[in-house]
C-alpha cells in the first residue's frame, strides 16, 4: 500500500495524524456497525418496518450538515474535524451506558450521527487539500482505504468476540457482549479524539454558507440525490435481509462487513487510480450499471436458490455492492473539477451531503412499507431502477464542461 502514497501529497503536507485519527475511529466505528443491526433486532426488538423509523432519524443530521458547519464557519476544516470526533465519542458512550430503550439508543445513534455527519464533507476537503492537485482522486482512495482498514479490524473483533460470548454460553440476545463491544468503541473513540488534538491547524477554511446553490452544480446535485436513494436501501436493509431471511448472527454479520471492509480496502485506491485515469464520467457509469445485477440477484436469489445457495449469493452481492459503492469518489472529484476554489468545494460537499440525506430519510421511511406491504423484491428492485436512472444522468455531463469553472 506504501507505493500509493508516493507523489499523491503535496510538499509540506503531513497527512500521518490526520490519517491515524481515521484508522482509529474507523476501528471504534467498526465495532458499532458491526454489532448495530443484530443489536436493533435481536435486544431492542426493532422490526423491518420500525428499522426505517429509525434510519429515518439517525440520517437527520446529513440533512442538517450545512447548518452544522454554517455554524462553525469561524473555524478551519482542521478543528471542525476534531469537533465531529469529539461529537462522535459522546454518541458512543451515550450507547454504552443506555438502557435497551428504543426510543433512547436512538437518541443515542442520533447523536453519533452528528458527528458522522459533521466530519464528512471536511474529511474529503483534508484529503483532497493535502494532495498534489493532479492526485487528489488517489490521495480520497487513499484515505477511504485507510477508514476501511480501522473497520476491517473492528469487524474482525466483533467476530472473534461473538465466537468466544458463544463458546462460554452467551446467548444472541444477551445484552452483556453487546455493552462490551460498545466500552472498546467508546475507548478507541477517546484515542481517536487525543489524537485529533495533535492535528496542525490548517489555513482551509471554507464560507460554508447555509445552502450553497450554483447552475454549475446541478449534475453533482442530482447525482448525489440518486447515489442517496439507492445506497440507504442496502445499508438500512442489505444486514437485515441476512438476519430476517436468512438467520445471520452477529458474528456472520461482522464477519461479512469484514470482507466488505477488506474489498474497499483493497479496492479503493484502484479506483482513486481509475477515477483519475479514465475519468469520473465513465466511472459513474458504470458502476451503477452494474448495480442493477447485484440488486436482482439480492431481492429475488431466494425464489431461484435454495436457502443456502441463496444464502451465499446474497452475501456474494453484498460484498459487490460495497465495491460499487465506492464509484461515489468519482462525484467528489467532479464537484472538485468545477469549483473554483476549495471553500466552494466544500459548501458544495457540504450541500451534496444534505441532498444526499434528503432523499435517503424518505427512501428510508417508505423502503421499511415497502418491505412490510410487498417484500423485499420489490425494494431492490426501486434500487435496481435507481441505479440505471443513476446511470443515465451520469451519462449527461458533456466531455470538457467539468473543466470550465464559472461562477
Amino acid at each position: 500500500m506504501i507505493k500509493f502514497f508516493n507523489g499523491v501529497y503535496r510538499a509540506g503536507a503531513r497527512p500521518s495524524r490526520f490519517l491515524s485519527t481515521l484508522i482509529v475511529s474507523g476501528i471504534a466505528y467498526g465495532l458499532y456497525r458491526g454489532v448495530q443491526d443484530n443489536y436493533l433486532v435481536e435486544v431492542i426488538k426493532i422490526t423491518p418496518f420500525e428499522r426505517g423509523i429509525v434510519e429515518f432519524f439517525r440520517e437527520i443530521p446529513g440533512l442538517l450538515v450545512m447548518l452544522l458547519l454554517a455554524a462553525m464557519y469561524r473555524f478551519s476544516e482542521s478543528k471542525i474535524f476534531k469537533i465531529g470526533v469529539a461529537i462522535m465519542l459522546a454518541g458512543m458512550t451515550c450507547i454504552l451506558f443506555s438502557p435497551s430503550i428504543k426510543a433512547l439508543v436512538v437518541i443515542c445513534m442520533v447523536i453519533f450521527s452528528f458527528g458522522e455527519h459533521i466530519v464528512m464533507p471536511v474529511r474529503s476537503t483534508i484529503s483532497m487539500d493535502l494532495a498534489e492537485e493532479s492526485r487528489r482522486g488517489a490521495s480520497l482512495g487513499i484515505t477511504s482505504t485507510i477508514n476501511n482498514l480501522g473497520n476491517i479490524s473492528g469487524y474482525l473483533i466483533v467476530t472473534l468476540l461473538f465466537f468466544i460470548f458463544a463458546r462460554l454460553g452467551f446467548s444472541r440476545t444477551d445484552t452483556v457482549q453487546f455493552r462490551t463491544v460498545f466500552a472498546i468503541s467508546a475507548a478507541l473513540m477517546v484515542a481517536a479524539v487525543l489524537i485529533s488534538l495533535a492535528i496542525k491547524e490548517t489555513e482551509l477554511k471554507s464560507s460554508r454558507r447555509r445552502f450553497y446553490i450554483a447552475k454549475k452544480f446541478n449534475k453533482y446535485y442530482m447525482l448525489e440525490i440518486f447515489y442517496g436513494a439507492r445506497k440507504q436501501i442496502f445499508f438500512t436493509f442489505g444486514p437485515l435481509v441476512l438476519i430476517a431471511h436468512y438467520n445471520a448472527d452477529t458474528s456472520i454479520i461482522s464477519f461479512l462487513l469484514a470482507i466488505c471492509a477488506g474489498a474497499g480496502m483493497l479496492f479503493s485506491p484502484l479506483a482513486g487510480k481509475l477515477i483519475d485515469r479514465i475519468g469520473f464520467k465513465k466511472v459513474m457509469v458504470l458502476d451503477t450499471l452494474l448495480l442493477i445485477f447485484v440488486c436482482f440477484f439480492y431481492g429475488f436469489s431466494h425464489r431461484l436458490f435454495s436457502l443456502h445457495t441463496a444464502f451465499i449469493v446474497v452475501c456474494v452481492n453484498y460484498v459487490l455492492d460495497s465495491i460499487l459503492s465506492l464509484g461515489s469518489m468519482a462525484s467528489n472529484v467532479y464537484a472538485q473539477s468545477v469549483s473554483s476554489s476549495q471553500e466552494e468545494l466544500t459548501a458544495t460537499l457540504s450541500t451534496g451531503i444534505s441532498l444526499n440525506h434528503l432523499i435517503s430519510i424518505f427512501i428510508a421511511l417508505s423502503g421499511g412499507w415497502i418491505w412490510k406491504v410487498t417484500g423485499i423484491e420489490v425494494l431492490f428492485s426501486l434500487s435496481a431502477l435507481l441505479g440505471l436512472l443513476n446511470s443515465i444522468y451520469a451519462a449527461t455531463i458533456k466531455t470538457g464542461e467539468a473543466a470550465v469553472k464559472t461562477n
